[in-house]
């Protein structure tokens, strides 16, 4: 059986080892990107190049979505020159980004008057994860076509898992993205601490991360800090735009989050700096910064 033909809008720091990945199983992939510059290697390992989101789809079986933000999906898909416009059924769209759950239903029931169907996929793992194609991936949507795109997802994913009807993967992501930013915030407490207490870095990370502290983050954040190494797997500004959607979707549902709160007020004050591009690592010169250390 011939394999899907793949088009995929957005191939930045997530989005083009992603892509990569799905050229290297061999997959027919057409790619569009706001700077085309940012898409040469993919472009000189085979993909296919296309002006427009609407002509990605015209020639593609299923579209994927990786951009940064809410407006950003709903422009590629709804706007001018915007999926919407070329796909035909049984196209499907795999929306990888994290956005608003809510905007997600309502893209989801627009494009469906089209016969499109609008799968949301986003997922975790950092850069590592979609170099290696090692990503968590939580779908929603109608099962049938969650199943029918597994095989593309696990390409760029080692863990794919159906959570619910349309907006259930997106959901499910901020809930880990609330788990994410605490396990973060505890690992730049935890080595602020020991650099005060005049700890060897090197050695609290090594003991720590074999004991009930031990995190994915930790294993992968930890030894970024004690280099100085702030380049980002994850950048602060995404993270902020992530948390700007837990709180906003915590509010409707009337479910408070203190925590998430004060990291994200912490945050800003890196942003305030002119840090957002820095990774999320970064949260350790703000601990830091409280103890009234010069960055």
């Amino acid at each position: 059986m011939a394999k899907d033909k793949i088009g995929f809008i957005g191939t930045g720091i997530m989005g083009g080892p992603m892509a990569q990945n799905l050229l290297k199983a061999g997959y027919s992939v057409t790619i569009h990107n706001r700077t085309k510059a940012k898409a040469e290697s993919l472009l000189s390992e085979g993909a296919t190049w296309a002006d427009n989101p609407a002509e990605v789809a015209s020639v593609s079986d299923v579209v994927i979505t990786c951009v940064p933000d809410t407006p950003d999906v709903k422009s590629v898909l709804l706007g001018e020159y915007g999926v919407i416009e070329a796909a035909e059924p049984p196209v499907a769209c795999v929306d990888m980004s994290t956005i608003s759950p809510a905007v997600t239903k309502e893209m989801g029931k627009i494009l469906q008057t089209k016969g499109i169907t609008l799968i949301d996929a986003p997922v975790s793992g950092g850069q590592v994860g979609a170099i290696e194609g090692k990503l968590s991936i939580m779908m929603g949507g109608p099962k049938e076509a969650v199943e029918s795109v597994r095989p593309i997802m696990e390409v760029m994913g080692r863990t794919v898992t159906y959570c619910g009807p349309s907006g259930s993967g997106q959901m499910t992501k901020l809930a880990n993205q609330i788990m994410v930013i605490h396990t973060i915030m505890s690992i730049a407490e935890g080595l602020a601490f020991a650099e005060k207490a005049g700890l060897d870095l090197e050695t609290t990370l090594k003991v720590t991360s074999a004991g009930a502290a031990s995190s994915h983050s930790l294993k992968a954040l930890g030894p970024k800090i004690i280099a100085g190494d702030l380049k980002p797997a994850f950048m602060v500004d995404l993270q902020q735009k992530d948390l700007r959607l837990v709180m906003e979707y915590a509010e409707q549902l009337k479910q408070p989050l203190p925590g998430t709160a004060l990291a994200r007020q912490l945050l800003a004050s890196l942003q305030a700096q002119g840090r957002g591009r820095d990774g999320t690592q970064a949260l350790v010169d703000v601990i830091r910064q409280l103890a009234g250390e010069k960055i």
